[in-house]
């Protein structure tokens, strides 16, 4: 991340000048406010998505563009956007980026004929007051929907403190019209890309290369708005913790966010000490959500991020993530939900501080190596300048603003808990591992256990379930289970911070989990299981035997630094480099009996209950999609009809968004073995297989392997109303770099069976 020094190099701007920003009073009417003091970066919320990608397999054709307005460059009082500036007129990127009004009026010559006043009255941009200068966010959370049908959730920002104003406290305001019909949210996007041109991402509170953009006056209607939401809030920050660091204090601010749902679909817009607005949807008290899923957030090292981006593109972490904001600037999404690695720690090795203990050779060296000061100190700096790097820049930090985000750890550091237990309590990797686990629950659940307690019948976050406190980690584990709808809920399972070498998840979060999942609304039909590694997935005990035999050449030879292998072993504790990711895996050895003890207990669960069980995961950097159901021992007789089976249960991989596929040689040989039967669980009248749901490759000709796709993907999710069924869409990225995806469909149907 940037050093807090930018910031202060900024502040040290001490330019007294005063400008008007027009706000939105309680009364709806529009009030210029003086604001005065230094601005060293000015708070410039709302994005503007990418065009849309040319329409993928099976999307229809693009809708016309909106008519436009340029009344917004004539001279005059400014009024701001009620709506999202990222989701209306199209009109302003046009304008802004082409250079021509839509009567072919040059934007120069318009300039031109203006006073230095009337450019700045006309493109001025809302401001923050008081001034917060932000090191992340906004972020948002979605928590679940209350049995009084109340939407909960919250938003946190982090700020500098040495440049904020905290008198008073930071607020947020929030404000809908329950009374607006849904089909006035439908926004009308561009779906045709220019080929050659540059995909700016428009402006963002915290992203210090963001560009400023003036606000669009105009709504999703075309009009301006004369008439407030009936319905406002305000919410004072609270103080969730306070980083201490060489460039002085950062303050998290978490604000609790409660909206009562209605009949139907709504627009919340949001703002921050009365900056421009965002916004966010939330579904009907009757409607299923509407959902993207993914994960692996980065890349590994090593990986040169530049051979990802296409044409137009600032970052080759970026196309992905603007398909699916285009996705969502078309219909919206309710939630995002983090499958695992929505960032990627590996790097901390390189920090200065830890370099006598990485360079260490021997593991018994490192696992005695004690902690200093400087090095927990390191720690910490790491993870807070990396999160905050990584959650305010580019399309991911448009994405987390604007749509609630459902996060779950995969893995902070790679393989954590899967390493020996000598070298896990380890003095030094023990703390990497648990300050990791503290700003996961910082950062991504807004959480902080200190303010927050670990009692969850008492928790600012109703759909959290506290397990058993970590084997090497001083925190309990923290599943949730939520509401996605009437019909749709989500279990997003920790497996992360009780596993050991032998154990994924305890006993004791097993029995906490079921025991809140058996409470669950007769009404729930699906009940999706968010699990950072794939349950059902090809094997590689061959491989994962090769590696742990201490009779590997490579190893040796890897240890010792000879023929260039020394990157072939971790730099942990010298053990093969795939050896903790295979250990990691439900289908390794160690984790064989836990895994298909899990899949029976939720066969049991689904057939007591009445509800469908299907599984989301990641970690594995490629699409696929496994399968399990009932085993028909004769052959003879026809399979049981999936909506009448309750083991058919559906695991949709979708990795990773930005992360590089694995190497050709390893999807050959999982595509390989996707087609192996695997009789594990034939005693428990279970089948076990891949779906062969890539039939065609995304340029339509016949593709590499029916079973995993090495392309950067993503997934949404709907509940279709017609059939019940729970709707996965894969989105798969066409061409490297461009942005553009085709879609795969799998279908998890609805519990049909007696």
């Amino acid at each position: 991340m940037d050093n807090p020094g930018w910031h202060a190099r900024h502040r040290a701007q001490k330019d007294e000048a005063r400008w008007s920003a027009p706000y939105r009073r309680q009364d709806g009417t529009f009030q210029p406010v003086e604001e005065v003091g230094p601005m060293a970066e000015p708070f410039v919320g709302g994005f503007l998505p990418p065009p849309s990608p040319q329409p993928g397999v099976g999307r229809g054709p693009p809708p016309p563009l909106p008519p436009k307005d340029p009344s917004w460059l004539h001279p005059g009082p400014r009024k701001p956007s009620g709506g999202n500036a990222s989701l209306s007129a199209v009109s302003r990127t046009e304008s802004t980026v082409s250079g021509t009004t839509q009567a072919g009026q040059s934007l120069q010559s318009l300039f031109a004929n203006m006073s230095a006043v009337e450019r700045s009255r006309n493109l001025r941009v809302a401001r923050m007051n008081p001034y917060l200068q932000f090191m992340a966010g906004p972020l948002l959370r979605y928590d679940t929907v209350d049995e009084r049908g109340v939407w909960r959730g919250a938003a946190m920002i982090v700020t500098a403190d040495a440049g904020s104003v905290y008198e008073p406290l930071p607020t947020l305001t929030y404000h809908w019209n329950p009374n607006r019909e849904p089909g006035n949210l439908k926004r009308h996007v561009s779906t045709v890309r220019t080929h050659g041109k540059s995909f700016d991402l428009g402006p963002h509170p915290a992203d210090p290369l963001s560009n400023v953009s003036p606000a669009s006056p105009i709504y999703e209607n075309g009009e301006l708005e004369a008439v407030p939401d009936p319905e406002q809030r305000r919410v004072e920050g609270k103080e969730l913790y306070v980083y201490y660091g060489n460039g002085g204090t950062f303050t998290f601010w978490r604000f609790m966010i409660e909206i009562p749902l209605t009949s139907h679909e709504m627009k919340i817009s949001y703002t921050i000490n009365n900056g421009i607005e965002l916004n966010f949807f939330v579904p009907g008290r009757n409607q299923n959500m509407r959902w993207a899923a993914y994960s692996c957030n980065g890349f590994s090292s090593g990986v040169n991020s530049d051979d990802f981006r296409g044409p137009g593109f600032k970052s080759g972490y970026d196309p992905v993530w603007m398909d699916l904001l285009a996705h969502h600037a078309e219909e919206p999404f309710h939630a995002l939900v983090g499958g695992g690695d929505q960032l990627y720690c590996d790097s901390i090795i390189r920090e200065p501080e830890l370099q006598e203990w990485v360079t260490l050779t021997k593991p018994e060296a490192k696992r005695t190596y004690p902690l200093t000061d400087e090095m927990r100190l390191a720690i910490d700096r790491f993870y807070f300048n990396h999160y905050c790097q990584s959650f305010r820049s580019g399309a991911f930090a448009r994405a987390n603003s604007t749509i609630p985000m459902l996060n779950m750890l995969g893995m902070y550091i790679d393989g954590f808990g899967s390493y020996p237990e000598d070298l896990m309590r380890s003095s030094v990797f023990a703390t990497i591992g648990s300050r990791g686990y503290f700003f996961f629950l910082l950062f991504q659940c807004f959480i902080n256990v200190e303010v927050d307690g670990i009692d969850d019948r008492h928790h600012p976050f109703k759909s959290l379930v506290i397990g058993a406190h970590g084997p090497y980690i001083p925190y309990p584990s923290h599943s949730f289970l939520t509401w996605l709808g009437p019909h749709v809920h989500m279990l997003l399972l920790d497996c992360r911070a009780e596993r050991k070498l032998d154990q994924v998840c305890s006993p004791f979060e097993y029995k906490a989990v079921f025991a809140r999942m058996n409470q669950l609304p007769r009404t729930v039909e699906h009940l999706v299981v968010q699990l950072g590694i794939p349950i059902a997935y090809p094997r590689m005990v061959f491989l994962e035997t090769a590696l742990d035999s201490k009779l590997n050449p490579l190893v040796a030879l890897g240890r010792n630094g000879s023929l260039g292998l020394a990157g072939f072993v971790n730099k942990f504790n010298a053990d093969a480099e795939l050896l903790d990711d295979l250990n990691d895996h439900w289908t390794a050895k160690l984790h064989k009996k836990e895994r298909n003890w899990l899949i029976q207990e939720l066969q049991k669960f689904a057939l007591a209950t009445h509800s469908r069980v299907s599984f989301v995961s990641g970690d594995v950097h490629c699409a696929a999609v496994g399968l399990f159901k009932t085993w028909v021992k004769d052959k003879k007789k026809p399979a049981v009809p999936p909506p009448q089976d309750h083991r058919y249960m559906v695991n949709v991989v979708t990795s990773a968004i930005v992360n590089t596929p694995p190497p050709n040689g390893v999807i050959t040989m999982v595509s390989a073995l996707s087609s192996k039967t695997h009789r594990t669980l034939h005693h428990a009248e279970t089948d076990e297989i891949m779906v062969p749901i890539f039939e065609k490759d995304t340029d339509g000709g016949p593709p590499k392997s029916k079973y995993i796709m090495g392309r950067r993907n993503w997934c949404s999710v709907h509940w279709d109303p017609a059939s019940g069924d729970l709707v996965y869409d894969l989105r798969i990225e066409i061409q490297k770099g461009y942005g553009q995806t085709a879609g795969y469909v799998i279908r998890s149907p609805p519990p049909r069976w007696n």
